[in-house]
């Protein structure tokens, strides 16, 4: 199991991150929670501790969880093009 998150610092860069196995794992150990419940309540500090986590486990980011969300506006589950966009062309011919 993966989850795919797009995190957007406030200098408007974004970084696409995976939240793999390792990151799970510390995810339930840390929380108590388990990780198949996040669809039914899946909380921004969710989001924000697994995309912290993988960067941190990666050594993307020297920061812990608290200041490294002092960096942040956004955490998003999904890559860019993920995204559906809201209009969709029709075929034509």
């Amino acid at each position: 199991m993966k989850l795919n998150l797009r995190v957007t610092f406030h200098d408007e860069s974004a970084v696409d991150v995976v939240a793999s196995a390792a990151d799970l794992v510390a995810f339930e150990s840390k929380w108590d929670k388990s990780v198949v419940t996040l669809g039914d309540g899946l909380r921004m500090t969710d989001l924000c501790w697994l995309a912290w986590h993988s960067l941190n486990r990666r050594k993307q980011t020297p920061l812990d969880f608290e200041p490294w969300l002092d960096t942040i506006d956004m955490v998003a589950a999904g890559k860019a093009e993920d995204i559906v966009p809201l209009e969709t062309s029709q075929p034509t011919g």
